[in-house]
């Protein structure tokens, strides 16, 4: 009985035990090693090191694998996925930017004269600020000048059948026009577009494919908020007239100038929450600035301290200015604002007073690569502000982030 009892007991604590173990620090650690690692080719090892849990270093290295140690004592074998780094041309530029939305944007709404007194048709019908106009009775509309084209009538109104595109999906309306006595032509009580413009800054473009991306975020309607459709758009130079300076609360501005359609410098295929991308047209000049090359840093290599971004603060100028990387998160998949930053140039604070719209998509750059652009500013502290990590823009543009791939492509 009295060893049954000291086996019961002896087997209980080495369960005990073994949990014990399974526990401790040095087992959690050692839980946590990677079967295989992303290194660059150029890495410094110091940073494969420093990445590793605190107990253990790298015992030996080769081209295939990485020995890590517990103090003299071998513990596990870290295969090594060779990453050989893509280079691209940082942007800096100002660029303007001109949309054609996807059929016409309502921004508004505004009443008319009709037979049951004064109201907005459109807004009756059920027409919502943000709709998409794709067809009026079954005709396709790409611009305004097509939309009073179909409701210019010499009779009297009929009821007009309205397609939307709503949140994706698309809609049905119908509308009871009111002829205008003046010159017969229908009206719907609602303001449209059919374009937008604005200004921002060039982030990389790849000399290979030709492909670039800009600005950093999504382009939205001043009216509706809402993500511009594309139809079709370009980029253009564009020069910065002046500066209207931010300050905590307001965002400040540059005031820039779009130049004609004879330099346009490429499409517009996407616009999304990682900023606008398209591919420039064959000779663009700005490949003539004399600009080389840059490799890139991927997110978990990025760095809290000193940097710098391109930007144009007046006329067609790139210039460098200092920056601060205050937070950067190492982000294994694509999301916007990864990391925080503040200008610390005095030259560019006492110019704008930090960051202004059409400065977002300004490349920023760490130790000698593009880590990533501008994107917001923090509205009660013109200095600071948001910025995304190069290698989501680069998959966003189609640009594939390993040379190999590339070469393949």
């Amino acid at each position: 009985m009295n060893s049954e009892r000291y086996r019961k007991i002896i087997g209980t604590i080495v369960l005990v035990a073994l949990v014990a173990i399974g526990f401790s620090t040095p087992i959690q650690q050692w839980m946590m090693l990677p079967e295989q690692v992303s290194v660059p080719v150029d890495a410094n090892m110091d940073e494969v090191k420093d990445s590793l849990p605190s107990l253990f270093s790298i015992h030996t290295e080769d081209e295939a694998a990485i020995t890590v140690a517990a103090g003299d004592f071998p513990v596990k074998k870290i295969h090594k996925d060779r990453r050989e780094r893509i280079e691209v041309i940082p942007g800096g530029q100002s660029i303007g930017v001109r949309l054609n939305a996807k059929g016409v944007l309502v921004v508004g709404f505004h009443l008319i004269d009709t037979s049951d007194g004064q109201k907005s048709p459109a807004e009756s019908a059920g027409i919502q600020k943000g709709d998409i106009i794709v067809k009026l009775n079954k005709q396709p509309v790409e611009d305004m000048h097509e939309v009073a084209t179909i409701l210019r009538t010499p009779h009297e109104a009929q009821p007009i059948e309205v397609e939307v595109i709503r949140n994706g999906k698309t809609l049905t309306k119908t509308i009871d026009q009111s002829i205008t006595a003046s010159e017969g032509i229908g009206q719907l009580g609602m303001y449209i577009r059919d374009s937008a413009a604005g200004v921002g800054t060039m982030t990389f473009y790849e000399p290979l494919s030709g492909k670039y991306g800009a600005l950093g975020h999504v382009i939205s309607d001043i009216d509706t908020k809402e993500p511009v459709a594309i139809h079709e758009g370009e980029i253009v130079r564009s020069s910065v007239r002046s500066i209207a300076k931010g300050k905590n609360g307001i965002p400040g501005e540059k005031q820039a100038s779009l130049t004609t359609s004879q330099h346009v410098l490429g499409t517009i295929t996407k616009n999304n929450t990682f900023g606008i991308y398209g591919v420039l047209h064959h000779g663009h000049d700005l490949v003539n600035e004399g600009r080389l090359s840059m490799p890139i840093a991927f997110a978990d290599e990025v760095e809290e301290g000193p940097a710098k971004i391109l930007t144009v603060v007046e006329d067609e100028t790139v210039e460098e200015f200092d920056i601060e990387i205050v937070r950067s998160s190492p982000q294994k998949h694509a999301a916007t604002k990864g990391m925080v930053i503040r200008i610390t140039d005095e030259r560019l604070l006492d110019k704008t007073g930090g960051i202004v719209q059409g400065m977002s998509g300004s490349p920023i750059i760490q130790d000698e690569k593009i880590i990533g652009a501008v994107t917001h500013v923090f509205v009660n502290d013109s200095s600071s502000g948001y910025g995304s990590h190069i290698e989501w823009m680069l998959q966003e543009a189609g640009v594939p982030l390993e040379n190999d791939e590339r070469k393949a492509s």
